[in-house]
């Protein structure tokens, strides 16, 4: 029996998050049903798969856990600052350096 308590009505994680943080499934095994269809479907393309040799990943993790976060955090920050900048760079029109234009002329 639920003791008196229902279920939220709420989308917001937040809600449903205290909501569980005080309460026990088991308590609302009678208000629970079983569904055929996912809930919740990844969208194509958001999600990536990849392989470290074990140094590199025991490295990512040490300093995923420096910075407070998760690796995969980690890794999405790094990924994006890559992609920018290469972005950038591809946009970029074709001219010297603005270090190089900056530079007396002569010897």
């Amino acid at each position: 029996m639920s003791k008196g308590h229902r279920l939220p009505d709420t989308d917001s994680v937040e809600e449903l998050a205290r909501f569980w943080d005080n309460h026990d499934l088991t308590d609302f095994a009678h208000d629970l049903q079983e569904v055929s269809e996912p809930l919740f479907v990844r969208g194509r393309g958001t999600s990536l798969s990849m392989e470290l040799p074990r140094a590199e990943a025991q490295h990512l993790k040490k300093i995923a856990r420096s910075k407070g976060l998760k690796e995969t955090a980690v890794l999405r920050e790094w990924i994006l600052e890559r992609l920018h900048e290469f972005s950038s760079i591809r946009r970029a029109p074709n001219k010297a350096s603005p270090a190089a234009a900056q530079e007396p002329d002569g010897g």
